[in-house]
């Protein structure tokens, strides 16, 4: 099986402020293209008008005007191909945020989702983003478009272009709560054989249950790093990594640096800014 390429860490929220929620308006012939990235934040891609070709771990996903795509946290995406027209709404949210405001269906934010909007509820999503674009201090209203595009989602999971393996749904669950569960642990909870967890999970989600367990763990170093009182030793070791020396050749293997050049260095800076010409 093909290993999902490198992709690069790049944090969704404005790196000045204290915002919880964000909406960019994103065009690729005004910012150009950012490289293949995954953050901790769940993301959301309303696609307001011409067309796109995007990357989501191996998988090749087409869309169009009226497509709402969604990126859980840890699965890197980027934007392959696009027409001249092309502009999309990128919604975003901590993930605390997130669960406040999906409360019982909190889980929802760990599922990707590719949807095709009716006309009314494709309108009612471009106007309520249009309202906040680019905006700071909009985190309630940002948290009732969230929801409204969840809502969405679920009432029309049926009519989705992809539908999601149930065995698929309950790994992401799992996973999500519990970094450190192993596919064969996953495998005796869930009475399924691993294999079948495995060929599923990849279909859906574009990348191994291993490795996507993977970045997660990378993720949550990086967010204890970013709380503070910890050192690199300290953090991989709560993270989950084995040993120091276990998380730096995992870090080094995904991101293509050490988690010292990465926290100390300046890489990471380097990473949020990286465009493709």
């Amino acid at each position: 099986m093909t290993a999902v390429r490198q992709a690069i860490h790049q944090g969704f929220l404005p790196t000045q402020g204290a915002s919880r929620a964000f909406v960019w308006k994103y065009s690729p012939v005004n910012w150009g293209r950012r490289p293949r990235h995954f953050h901790i934040e769940p993301e959301l891609n309303l696609i307001a008008s011409g067309r796109a070709t995007f990357g989501i771990g191996e998988t090749i996903v087409e869309v169009a005007q009226g497509d709402l795509l969604r990126f859980p946290p840890a699965q890197d995406h980027a934007l392959l191909d696009a027409s001249p027209d092309l502009y999309l709404f990128a919604i975003g949210m901590d993930p605390s945020l997130s669960r406040d405001v999906l409360r019982a269906d909190a889980d929802q934010v760990m599922l990707p989702l590719r949807l095709r909007l009716a006309d009314d509820d494709f309108r009612a999503l471009v106007n309520s983003a249009s309202a906040i674009v680019d905006r700071g201090g909009v985190d309630q209203p940002c948290a009732e478009l969230w929801e409204h595009a969840y809502w969405l989602g679920r009432r029309s999971q049926a009519h989705a272009a992809t539908a999601m393996h149930v065995l698929t749904r309950r790994a992401l669950s799992a996973v999500s709560r519990n970094p450190d569960l192993g596919l064969e642990m996953l495998s005796e909870r869930m009475r399924n054989a691993s294999s079948e967890i495995s060929r599923y999970f990849h279909r859906d989600v574009g990348m191994t249950f291993v490795h996507y367990r993977t970045r997660l763990r990378l993720l949550r170093l990086i967010r204890l790093m970013d709380v503070g009182g910890l050192t690199l030793a300290s953090a991989a070791d709560a993270a989950g990594f084995g040993s120091y020396s276990q998380c730096h050749r995992i870090f080094q293997t995904e991101l293509g640096c050490s988690p010292r050049s990465f926290f100390h260095s300046g890489r990471r800076q380097q990473m949020q800014q990286a465009y493709d010409p």
